[in-house]
């Protein structure tokens, strides 16, 4: 087709394209384009995370392996950090606060001891989901993969790190007086149920560091005060017993206080069943349905926006 100018030139005029008229999307659709990094569904999403759980795994352990590889004693402070921290919690609550009131030395030092160790396991769960995303930047946005993979790695590597140090805290325990029994099989669900309320709260942190880079400078001294209101040095019944009842009650059922009163429970002889709250399984099993539900949604629905801006 032609047309003639008002100069007498013969201008050429562009065949109707058989796309014209047709919406982004009709084009998209039409040609089998998708959105770059969108978001997929979530059950999707469920099922590629299940395609990636080699690289989550290969890449907590790598991430374990070089924590501590410029270190000296290396892999051994996995074990000597919370074990050293313990050794201060105990000179100071123990020895000048005489936080051990109402239980006897063989039961109080594997009490702190095992607060300590798994205390920490949520504390570094939570810290790593802070920077798993902001740390991560370069491998966010070269490669394409489930983003929560990072956050979950990560409280991955916490639970690998906590596993070997329950090797120290076992022989603690026993040192102590508190031999294997049955029991001591009870800490297995206590330790899954807390791993999965730790993936949760890593990926509402993932999300919240995503764009608040300055929340990983906040959270040690949120964590801190979660310890102290958590009876990791002390019993909070004794502790709390000339203060409202409600107070203790609130501070036993915070999940913190409810996994470590479990794994207590199962491996010290002398911290009985009247030391923990009513009902102590299932406010475990709760905390890690909920926190583990909403976290992972929460994360999921930012998917898209990760590693962008």
């Amino acid at each position: 087709m032609s047309d003639t100018t008002h100069d007498g030139a013969i201008a050429m005029s562009a065949r109707p394209s058989p796309d014209d008229g047709l919406t982004p999307a009709e084009l998209a659709a039409k040609y089998g384009l998708s959105v770059s990094g969108a978001r997929p569904g979530l059950v999707e999403y469920v099922r590629q995370l299940w395609g990636r759980r080699h690289f989550i795994l290969a890449f907590s352990q790598a991430k374990l392996t070089a924590q501590y590889s410029q270190a000296k004693l290396g892999q051994l402070w996995q074990v000597a950090t919370p074990l050293l921290n313990a050794l201060v919690y105990y000179l100071i609550f123990g020895l000048i606060l005489n936080a051990d009131r109402g239980m006897s030395k063989e039961v109080y030092v594997p009490f702190l001891v095992t607060g300590v160790f798994v205390f920490t396991f949520t504390q570094s769960s939570v810290m790593a989901g802070v920077r798993s995303i902001a740390g991560n930047l370069g491998l966010v946005r070269a490669l394409h993969f489930p983003r929560a993979s990072l956050p979950i790695s990560f409280a991955l590597q916490q639970l690998q790190q906590l596993l070997f140090s329950m090797i120290v805290l076992v022989l603690i325990v026993v040192a102590f007086g508190s031999f294997p029994s049955a029991s001591w099989l009870l800490a297995l669900p206590a330790l899954a149920l807390q791993f999965v309320f730790n993936v949760g709260l890593a990926l509402v942190m993932a999300r919240l560091g995503s764009k608040t880079p300055d929340l990983a400078q906040l959270m040690p001294f949120i964590m801190r005060t979660w310890m102290y209101g958590s009876g990791v040095m002390f019993s909070i019944k004794v502790m709390l017993e000339d203060k409202p009842a409600w107070i203790a009650e609130v501070l036993m059922y915070n999940p913190a206080a409810v996994y470590m009163d479990l794994i207590r429970f199962a491996l010290i002889d002398g911290y009985g069943s009247s030391n923990l709250p009513s009902h102590v399984w299932l406010a475990g099993l709760l905390w890690a349905v909920l926190a583990g539900v909403a976290g992972f949604v929460y994360f999921w629905k930012a998917e898209e926006r990760y590693g962008r801006g």
